[in-house]
């Protein structure tokens, strides 16, 4: 079916902030930039492509090379534009408003893949990445080490002067079309007492586009959404290495893994940006669906139900984008980022779900088909949930650095008390403090009107307990004479 519809849905207001603490003259110029290219140039061809799964085309991907999407993140002096994570995440969220694939496929250049001990190699390959000559596929997941990513499998075992490896890679997007492939891949067994990623190391597979390389079979994985990149497991058997594949991380031997972790705060910071795009771009094709939507004799935007989702998910989508701002500013001021980006991770992903579920709902019978983009964010926006860390694994990062400093079993002491109450039976444990508050509503401390509301209470709860501590009363009876 063709996509006609979409395109009569241009945005009638662009949901950003007028103004924000991290503008400049020189990044509001490079997000105009982006949105037009985004909106003119990107969406039109999602909205094409998409519906039938196929790819990100060559000519887009060499217009973002031309814009320096891809070296964003690259120094000037090699071929970037010399720019942080936060501009890397603003960009992010401007081409994932139009089409998610487009700002994930970014991640694949801006210097990912050119470490090399050879300082001219390693000029040469940045400069080919930020012009979008040099565009990779990330190969570190596993079907059994996803989330558990340190007990990678895939074995590299010396031969000679390079390397055999055997193994399997999963969840490998853009692995055909790419110029190389980021491998993980373990050289030994741990080391005694040391943890399970100790012998994991960082390879470059250097492949032709279009092709798998010798010892290299794929697989493409059916998905639900995510289309523009096609996502494949990978079987390697025997596949050849030369001994310089293995890159120089810098790190001590067998410790490549941990130089991969060092990208997860730039990682969770862009993803959170890119379902900030989705969630935008669901907002504001809602807000245009709401004034064309004519039911009951008026725009469905004019009924109240309506406007007040629309103002949650406004709140929504701009508490999303201060929380990735503020990490990315953190993650390029060189602080410690590992909870910011974790919780921005965490709750752009979760709210993009919502949001784009919300607008949805409001296109009716009409978000569930092809017709609209609405349908392609909602799809999209589930993902983010899932990649780069699930949202079960952000919570993790995010409660161990809560109670880092936190002993669990230091329960607050309410002094000494008898083994025994007083008819020989075992006392109750002293209940977890609650707090003044919790105090003032069982006993009315410090609220006058509160005691003499409970002793006005003949019977009552409160008037019984005082009562029986006199001895005489039963329960549930006043004394005799009162």
């Amino acid at each position: 079916m063709t996509a006609w519809h979409r395109h009569n849905l241009d945005p009638v207001h662009t949901v950003y902030p007028s103004a924000t603490p991290y503008d400049t003259p020189a990044r509001t110029a490079l997000l105009e930039t982006v949105r037009a290219f985004a909106m003119d140039e990107v969406l039109p061809v999602a909205n094409e492509l998409d519906p039938r799964h196929e790819d990100i085309p060559d000519v887009l991907l060499a217009r973002m090379g031309e814009l320096g999407l891809f070296g964003v993140l690259i120094p000037e002096d090699e071929g970037g534009l010399g720019l942080g994570v936060l501009e890397y995440c603003l960009v992010s969220e401007e081409l994932a408003r139009a089409w998610m694939s487009v700002g994930s496929i970014i991640a694949r250049g801006n210097g990912t893949g050119c470490d090399s001990a050879d300082p001219a190699r390693r000029l040469e390959l940045r400069r080919e990445s930020a012009a979008g000559r040099r565009i990779g596929a990330i190969a570190f997941s596993e079907p059994d080490a996803g989330s558990d990513l340190a007990n990678a499998q895939c074995a590299a075992v010396r031969d000679g002067d390079g390397w055999v490896v055997t193994g399997t890679k999963r969840w490998v997007g853009h692995a055909r079309s790419a110029d190389f492939v980021h491998l993980l891949a373990r050289t030994r067994p741990p080391g005694e007492g040391r943890g399970p990623s100790d012998g994991l190391e960082l390879f470059l597979v250097e492949k032709d586009r279009g092709a798998f390389p010798n010892g290299v079979t794929g697989t493409p994985i059916d998905k639900i959404g995510y289309f523009g990149l096609t996502t494949w497991q990978l079987e390697l058997d025997g596949l050849r290495l030369p001994a310089d594949a293995l890159q120089d991380t810098g790190e001590e031997e067998g410790q490549g893994f941990k130089h991969s972790l060092g990208w997860l705060h730039v990682a969770r910071a862009q993803t959170a940006a890119r379902a900030v795009g989705l969630a935008r771009g669901a907002l504001e094709d809602a807000l245009t669906y709401c004034q064309q939507r004519v039911q009951f004799g008026e725009p469905i935007g004019n009924q109240q139900v309506i406007r007040h989702v629309l103002a949650d998910m406004s709140a929504d989508v701009a508490a999303a984008r201060q929380l990735y701002q503020h990490a990315a500013w953190l993650v390029d001021s060189g602080a410690p980022a590992n909870t910011e980006t974790s919780q921005a991770k965490l709750f752009a992903s979760e709210m993009a779900e919502r949001v784009t579920s919300q607008a949805l709902q409001i296109f009716g019978g009409n978000g569930y088909t092809t017709e609209y983009s609405v349908e392609r964010y909602w799809r999209d926006a589930r993902l983010t949930k899932i990649f780069e860390g699930t949202s079960e694994i952000q919570r993790k990062i995010i409660a161990d650095s809560l109670l880092a400093d936190a002993p669990l079993d230091a329960t607050p002491s309410t002094g000494e008390r008898p083994a025994t109450g007083p008819r020989g039976r075992a006392a109750p444990g002293p209940r977890p403090a609650r707090g003044p508050d919790r105090r003032l509503r069982r006993h009315g401390r410090g609220v006058p009107g509160l005691q003499r509301r409970r002793r006005a209470r003949p019977g009552g709860r409160h008037h019984r307990v005082r009562t029986l501590a006199g001895g005489r009363a039963r329960r549930g009876r006043p004394p005799p004479g009162q």
